[in-house]
């Protein structure tokens, strides 16, 4: 078996990949342009993708291919429909970043209601040492214990987060985007009321029809003084030329760790934020733990035994 991985640069270079020599010739790519990917697959069997993207074309160009891992959960880079055509296996892999994307949630959350950038750069810029008392609280922060907590997405990571934030003392509530998700743990509440009633607000739902520029202009407007919105989910979700607007406007704050396209654009309207206190944008890190990457590797190997097995 020979055996592809297009885009390596995206498990960090502290994660082994040894383990799929085991299963025959193995390559490495850090990175794949679209225009290399048919030679970069060239005559592999299996092909290890995060996001680049596995088209017509490109099943058309590698005649020699039997399966495709995706090194993520969404398989929205790989054309399955004609995959399954041509009878190329697709396999993706779940579950393995749940803690790791719910303890980046509350890091955002935590910094953004306890302003330790803020703090951490007045010590650290000699503030500390020239301040006339012990103490200083120029910054007002508050306590999660009685809030309310919004979750926009009851799965597996929302429920997750949902676990923390009870620890914490909030009450939690949740919306359900598709409309059929109840859990009685947690009480279910509209958008309007989620909006205009919670503290700290996190997103965990997919990107969708339902999901899709679902916190606009509006909803940002809509939303309580001193709010914090916390988005983990997928980029697209929150307008990101309306919040780049808002946050100058409206005492809101505001943490990303996706955006509509990624990596960043040059020049996106969130780089020019005046209020930049309010805003703490992270690179798609969230799923990305040690943990997590070490898991999702594993995984990625199973599903390759298990279809040499059968």
């Amino acid at each position: 078996m020979k055996i592809v991985f297009l885009d390596a640069q995206t498990m960090g270079d502290d994660i082994d990949l040894s383990l799929f020599k085991s299963f025959g010739e193995f390559h490495t790519y850090q990175t794949t342009a679209p225009s290399e990917c048919i030679a970069h697959i060239a005559d592999a069997n299996i092909v290890l993708t995060n996001k680049v993207v596995i088209d017509r074309a490109v099943m058309d160009g590698c005649p020699n291919l039997q399966l495709i891992c995706v090194t993520a959960t969404g398989t929205n880079n790989v054309d399955l429909a004609y995959a399954s055509q041509k009878g190329i296996a697709v396999k993706n892999v779940a579950g393995y970043s749940t803690a790791s994307v719910a303890q980046t949630t509350i890091m955002l959350a935590l910094n953004l209601i306890g302003h330790a950038t803020y703090y951490d750069d007045f010590v650290k810029k000699g503030g500390w040492v020239s301040a006339p008392t012990f103490t200083h609280i120029e910054r007002s922060f508050w306590e999660i214990k009685g809030k309310r907590w919004g979750i926009i997405g009851l799965g597996t990571i929302g429920k997750e987060v949902a676990k923390i934030a009870t620890a914490f003392g909030a009450e939690v509530v949740y919306h359900s985007t598709s409309g059929a998700n109840n859990d009685a743990l947690y009480k279910r509440v509209s958008l309007e009321e989620m909006l205009q009633t919670c503290s700290i607000i996190t997103i965990h739902a997919p990107l969708n029809t339902q999901t899709k520029g679902l916190i606009d202009a509006k909803a940002l407007q809509s939303m309580k003084e001193g709010t914090v919105l916390v988005n983990v989910g997928r980029g697209g979700i929150i307008d990101e030329v309306a919040l780049a607007k808002i946050i100058d406007e409206k005492e809101l704050y505001v943490g990303l760790d996706v955006l509509e396209a990624e990596p960043m654009q040059k020049g996106h309207p969130l780089l020019r934020v005046k209020h930049h206190e309010r805003l703490i944008i992270t690179p798609h890190v969230a799923w990305a733990s040690v943990e997590a990457r070490t898991a999702l590797i594993r995984l990625v190997a199973q599903n390759i035994q298990t279809f040499l097995n059968h």
